[in-house]
């Protein structure tokens, strides 16, 4: 398929192909679920403790004698039924991470590069660079492709002064072509592509490409 590219002016410079196989797939809604749950649960720190009675601090000693007094036994102060004793089943430290398949991954990223073209949200600019890395140069840049939203840039390459200037803009996210997040790709509203990064693209996620992760940093 062709695209327009616009200039960082938002006028029309000339068309690119995209590969069908990247861009053009019919969207895999399932497939996108779960690319996104997966990068969710590895971000989860599962840092969560609670102590059970036995790391209670804490006297062993009965606080009153089993027998004779009309109340329910207690073994301790420790007991989970009294305030201040051990949780029950309560969290501990846990890791939530999981892989999923690598062809899954790869055809969730292509679901959502695919919807993002067939509802015209993804656009293709040239390629640019923020010399002075200021985030008023940048946020007048992103001013001609419409009013803030969450906006998703991709990048051709690991360009820290770019990623400089679009620090303190809360609503921006930026992505590498071969560092792509499922998360952040989805919910988008809009996506800059640079036009480098589209090529790059073609390439690294038609069929036959290297996997995600195999490509420069």
């Amino acid at each position: 398929m062709n695209r327009t590219v616009y200039s960082i002016e938002g006028k029309e410079l000339r068309s690119i192909e995209l590969d069908d196989a990247v861009f053009g797939l019919p969207v895999n809604e399932d497939v996108i679920w779960y690319a996104i749950h997966n990068e969710l649960a590895n971000k989860r720190l599962g840092t969560a403790s609670t102590k059970d009675r036995g790391e209670i601090h804490g006297s062993n000693a009965k606080p009153y004698k089993q027998k004779g007094t009309g109340r329910a036994r207690r073994g301790d102060k420790k007991s989970p039924v009294i305030a201040g004793g051990g949780t029950v089943f309560g969290p501990k430290p846990r890791d939530f991470s999981y892989t999923i398949p690598k062809k899954a991954k790869r055809l969730a990223l292509k679901s959502i590069l695919s919807l993002k073209v067939q509802s015209d949200t993804l656009k293709i600019i040239e390629d640019f660079s923020i010399a002075s890395g200021k985030t008023k140069e940048l946020a007048g840049l992103l001013a001609c492709f419409g009013p803030g939203e969450r906006t998703v840039i991709i990048l051709k390459d690991d360009d820290s002064l770019v990623k400089r200037a679009g620090a303190n803009i809360p609503w921006l996210r930026f992505l590498s072509y071969n560092r792509l997040r499922a998360h952040d790709l989805f919910y988008g509203r809009r996506v800059l592509l640079l036009e480098t990064a589209a090529k790059n693209l073609n390439a690294f996620y038609s069929p036959g490409g290297i996997e995600p992760g195999e490509g420069n940093e």
